[in-house]
């Protein structure tokens, strides 16, 4: 009867030996492409909602090595690049789909392809019209880039009226509309105002003399150079001297100064040994200790006699 719990606990390690090996044997069932899609869509999401953009576009490539062909991979892929500024990889994706026009114009656009840009959103009017408004901003901003205020200004005016009053495009325009307008007003008006300011003998000879020689390269950068090399003595002389800091307690003039042998140790200062009487410099050898006693002044001890006075007799 002693012998049953042995072979109880031996049957029941035996047995979850067998569970293990089970489990380790039997292979994980892989999962399916919807399965697998649906999970790395989950995953996309909460990176996008997290602003997590970077690994958003890694989910969006799995996603197109599982279905190439996925048009709301391929959409949000191209958002991302254009929301974290990578502008190459977004026309090389436009090229690859053959979609999304207004993409393409804006990502040649930020990479300063005005030529480009113009001719493609010039098909997105033919097909489209007039009524797209990011054609219409982004032409605005492609005027005022290349110097065509008065047009930019047409522009931003017929965004205006159809903008909300509270919404912050509005806002977005207005601050277009006034840089706009200021550069519009000073290629009419304002360049005569400063030519007004400046002296007659400089109005004089302004239109007979020729225009300056652009400098090359080399000059410009002899020119540039010089011009940091001048500039970096008067930096240094507009310095003011930083002044001296006095400590605490201390009167200029008044308090003696500190010790200048203060930071040497003491059997280095020029005062070490002063002031002290070598062992046996007395006649009888006498320490250091019974010198001071002899070199001592006098102590008074009061003296024992009976006071004097009337302030010792009896009463009678």
């Amino acid at each position: 009867m002693a012998n049953k719990p042995a072979a109880t606990s031996s049957a029941t390690t035996s047995r979850h030996k067998g569970k293990e090996s089970a489990r380790k044997t039997t292979p994980k069932q892989a999962l399916s492409v919807a399965e697998r899609l649906k999970r790395l869509f989950t995953s996309l999401c909460a990176q996008i909602d997290g602003g997590h953009f970077h690994n958003a576009i890694k989910t969006c490539d799995k996603i197109l090595r599982l279905e190439p062909n996925d048009a709301d991979a391929n959409r949000t892929k191209l958002f991302l690049l254009l929301q974290t500024e990578q502008y190459d990889a977004a026309l090389s994706l436009i090229d690859k789909n053959g979609q999304h026009a207004f993409e393409q114009a804006y990502s040649l656009y930020r990479l300063q392809h005005e030529g480009e840009a113009k001719k493609v959103l010039e098909e997105i009017r033919q097909e489209k019209g007039d009524t797209d408004r990011g054609v219409v901003h982004l032409e605005a901003q492609l005027s005022y880039r290349d110097g065509s205020y008065e047009e930019a200004v047409e522009l931003y005016n017929q965004l205006l009226e159809t903008a909300e009053p509270q919404s912050e495009e509005h806002s977005d325009i207005l601050t277009n509309l006034q840089a706009a307008q200021q550069h519009l007003d000073f290629m009419k008006t304002g360049f005569l105002h400063a030519l007004d300011a400046l002296p007659t003998s400089v109005t004089t000879t302004m239109e007979s003399n020729p225009p300056p020689a652009q400098p090359s390269n080399a000059i410009a950068a002899a020119v540039a150079s010089a011009a940091l090399v001048s500039v970096a003595p008067a930096a240094s002389m507009e310095r003011k001297a930083r002044k001296s800091r006095v400590p605490l307690g201390v009167v200029p003039g008044v308090t003696p100064p500190p010790d200048p042998e203060r930071w040497l140790k003491k059997s280095e200062r020029s005062t070490f040994g002063q002031g002290r009487r070598r062992k046996g410099h007395g006649g009888s050898g006498a320490t250091q200790g019974s010198a001071a006693v002899e070199n001592a002044s006098p102590i008074s001890t009061p003296s024992h006699n009976k006071p004097s006075g009337s302030k010792g007799k009896k009463k009678k």
